[in-house]
């Protein structure tokens, strides 16, 4: 690992009038960051940045959050409060993403389809906020540590491709294939679903006619961090924490070689499945952190009840996530771990600012904003992060640490994005941590007894 010591704006002036130092900025961050050894990557389901950080602004005055938007029939719309458990979900499907995004004048989500649970849907579905008194946890972790202004979803759909996006870097059947999943999974999910599950693909044109059995093979993040490229036979540890072997969240079942389906029923018989690297059971993560048994790199899916899922979450998340990173902050895992927090899709909520589409890939890359909080003792409090960041950023970040170079073959959105490197100043010592304060307790998440469900309804 090379220094982690990243070039100031005073050291590149200072470059600049010749006074010994190298003028040129580093146009990404120093391969091995030695300051970081855990990162934590706890996803949560279906918001918008718009949606969920409604009056950020008044405590952090450079968060982007609008509190209106435009409609259709090019009418501005309020957008009004609800709480974070409601009773219907928004359509968030490849389709759904194209009516809102209409070409890049950003005004259908009036036409997004709205599926009640029980009751009507409100008008103007779409066009609404949780109210911050649900999400206080969240709104403390933004002003006492990192908030993204930019942060995109890679793919334009729900949360089955998104898995894929967050854990290898694409949804494509295979390397260089011109067809992404795009939409959830139907009839089960992975390598060991039935014959008769599918999921949509989109191919070049933006057709999503084709389907597929929900498996693919390609190399992921995983794969880099079982080889390291610079550090041959030194495996670097990691942990997916999900409920089920056979879910759209659970991502490494959907990959051939991660999973080797195999028996009747089947099941992933890949070693990783029988040796405790994939845990069906998210409040793991939190035992593992007090018995000091954290790996270096865990991805995190929370129990339906903990998703911020409108529909089938109970309103915890906000207490879950804080549990998490109250818990490392309180241990000897503080100075060395960064805490990732996302949401892996829009929802279908409503959210102002333009994705940044890509020429090469538009048909499925990128889609819109979805909220990041970087927690770390190395970042800035109330933090707002300017730059572009997506889904690759995370596995960027991680690869960064670790000095993995890219997933092979190099063109995932890994390789595109940027490596969350202004989050972070190594250059001072780390802070101290601060409580987060969490309404719910964590003994309520470790009940063994109590019922896990899925992530969400979809």
């Amino acid at each position: 690992m090379c220094s982690s010591i990243r070039w100031t704006g005073r050291a590149v002036l200072w470059a600049a009038m010749g006074l010994g130092l190298i003028a040129v900025l580093p146009t990404r961050a120093c391969a091995g960051i030695p300051q970081i050894s855990h990162v934590v990557i706890v996803i949560q389901e279906n918001r918008t940045v718009d949606n969920l950080f409604h009056g950020l602004d008044k405590y952090l005055p450079q968060a982007d959050v609008a509190g209106s938007g435009i409609d259709s029939k090019g009418q501005t719309v309020k957008l009004g409060p609800l709480p974070l458990k409601e009773n219907f979900d928004l359509d968030h499907s490849h389709l759904a993403f194209t009516t809102m995004y209409d070409g890049g004048k950003m005004d259908g989500a009036d036409l997004v389809k709205c599926s009640p649970n029980y009751g009507p849907c409100p008008a103007n579905a779409a066009f609404h906020y949780v109210r911050q008194s649900d999400v206080e946890p969240y709104f403390e972790i933004a002003r006492g540590y990192g908030f993204a202004n930019r942060m995109f979803q890679s793919n334009q759909g729900p949360s089955f491709p998104a898995h894929q996006f967050l854990f290898g870097g694409t949804s494509q059947l295979e390397a260089h294939s011109p067809l992404f999943a795009a939409n959830n999974a139907i009839f089960g999910a992975g390598c060991i679903a039935p014959t008769k599950a599918y999921v949509d693909v989109v191919d070049p044109s933006g057709s999503t006619n084709a389907r597929t059995h929900p498996c693919f093979e390609h190399q992921t993040l995983a794969d880099l961090l079982d080889a390291p490229p610079r550090a041959p036979g030194h495996p670097i540890s990691w942990r997916y924490y999900t409920i089920d072997a056979l879910n759209i969240w659970s991502a490494p079942d959907a990959i051939g070689h991660l999973c080797l389906p195999a028996g009747s029923p089947p099941r992933c018989t890949n070693p990783h499945w029988t040796n405790g690297d994939i845990v069906l059971w998210p409040p793991q993560v939190l035992n593992d952190i007090e018995h000091r048994e954290l790996q270096a790199v865990s991805w995190v899916i929370p129990t339906g009840q903990d998703s911020d899922h409108p529909i089938g979450s109970d309103g915890s998340g906000p207490s879950w996530v804080a549990s998490i990173v109250n818990a490392i902050g309180d241990s000897p895992y503080w100075e060395n771990t960064v805490v990732l927090i996302l949401w892996d899709d829009r929802g279908g909520w409503f959210d102002h600012v333009k994705p940044p589409i890509d020429r090469n890939y538009g048909y499925y890359e990128y889609g819109f904003r979805v909220p990041l909080l970087v927690v770390s003792p190395y970042t800035p409090k109330g933090y707002v992060s300017e730059k572009q960041h997506d889904f690759g950023s995370i596995l960027h970040f991680v690869e960064t640490v670790f000095d993995l170079g890219y997933i092979p073959p190099g063109d995932f959105v890994d390789a595109r994005a940027d490596d969350l490197s202004d989050f972070f100043d190594f250059t001072k010592p780390p802070r101290p941590f601060t409580h987060i304060a969490q309404p719910v307790p964590t003994s309520h998440f470790l009940d063994p007894n109590r019922r896990m469900t899925p992530p969400d309804d979809d």
